[in-house]
């Protein structure tokens, strides 16, 4: 069975394959699906279940490791050359100040992932000052009349809808992909593919718990602060999150929208693939594991998958990181984004520590 996911997962063509579907889905999931939790969700929640669905994921990676053994060992050697690709929990120190600390996160609800590890438990109990991607999440009314601000950024404003930009074939995908949510696409129609991109390529038993009430873990960390008294603080706006996904070509979108449609179940598998490196803390063994499962050619040249990547991730970085500054240097401060932010030579920890700081992971 999960061997024949990997088949079918393959059988792609470069720009559209599972490993560039997965790569923007990572976007989705730390963009996309902060403001449907805030703005979509709020205003169309799919129909809820009395009992929320069971997840059927399956992690690829111990079929991989039993049937190709030396797929499975390239992917190992690739991740051990990631800079701070190992850990999801670091500890922040300089001489004078009170130790902050920097936990990765998946923006999901899943058990497993809101079971944060008890030293990151603790240091976010003691800590004075909760940092999260955007403090906005935590007032959904507030948030969906921020992103009313800017329609631009998540409708089209030109009087046409998403069907006006995809063949019938793919617009007919999109209207059954939305059904299998409870949505219908009338109700959707003027959304941007990054949007909708909350619905189609999230697990049925994860949207569930999102319509539910369920926080995800970023969220989770936020509003266990506010009971607390603490001061919560974001690094970004909402609007600078969409802003990031607006200024990639909507064909790009469209296309990647189209390509998770067509995986449909076995996206399932890739999400908990990747939340199984989350719970291990092989965040550097993400990449290399959704190139191995459907090779691409995007990230060969400067091409739309690179740009995708600058604005995306190392942009965002580098925002981060320099918002975060003060912060740290006054000491006793948690920080908590998206796992991915963190490894690499562009990531926050190595910007963190080219800040003077020492950063190392914590067990």
């Amino acid at each position: 069975m999960i061997a024949h996911s990997f088949d079918r997962l393959r059988q792609r063509n470069p720009f559209s394959s599972a490993g560039d579907v997965a790569l923007w889905l990572i976007a989705a999931l730390h963009v996309a699906l902060l403001v449907a939790t805030a703005f979509v969700l709020f205003s169309v929640s799919p129909a809820r279940a009395a009992e929320p669905p069971t997840c059927t994921g399956e992690d690829l990676l111990p079929a991989l490791q039993k049937t190709d053994p030396a797929t499975y060992d390239k992917i190992v050697a690739e991740a051990a050359k990631t800079p701070n690709g190992k850990g999801i929990f670091w500890k922040i120190e300089k001489a004078g100040v009170q130790p902050s600390y920097l936990l990765g996160t998946m923006h999901v609800t899943d058990p497993r992932v809101l079971t944060m590890p008890e030293s990151a438990r603790k240091a976010a109990a003691e800590a004075s000052t909760i940092v999260i991607e955007s403090d906005e999440i935590l007032d959904e009314k507030k948030a969906a009349a921020a992103m009313l601000m800017h329609p631009e950024l998540t409708m089209f404003m030109d009087g046409s809808t998403i069907r006006d930009h995809m063949s019938a074939e793919d617009a007919e995908k999109l209207e059954k992909g939305l059904k299998t949510r409870g949505l219908a696409l009338a109700a959707v129609a003027r959304m941007k593919p990054w949007i909708l991109s909350s619905f189609v390529a999230l697990p049925a038993c994860e949207l569930a718990r999102k319509a539910a009430g369920a926080s995800f873990l970023d969220k989770h960390i936020a509003e266990d602060a506010i009971k607390a008294g603490k001061k919560v603080a974001g690094l970004e706006t909402l609007a600078e999150q969409l802003q990031a996904m607006a200024d990639l070509p909507v064909e790009f979108h469209l296309q990647a929208l189209i390509e998770t449609l067509e995986l449909g179940d076995r996206m399932d598998d890739v999400i908990e693939t990747m939340t199984g490196l989350y719970l291990t803390g092989d965040i550097g063994m993400t990449m290399p594991t959704l190139e191995a499962v459907a090779p691409t050619e995007l990230g060969k040249d400067e091409s739309a998958y690179a740009a995708f990547e600058k604005r995306i991730v190392t942009d965002r970085n580098r925002i981060m990181a320099e918002r975060a500054a003060p912060l740290l240097s006054e000491g006793n401060t948690f920080i908590a984004v998206g796992a991915l932010h963190l490894p690499g030579a562009e990531g926050l920890v190595e910007l963190i520590r080219q800040q003077g700081f020492t950063v190392s992971a914590v067990e």
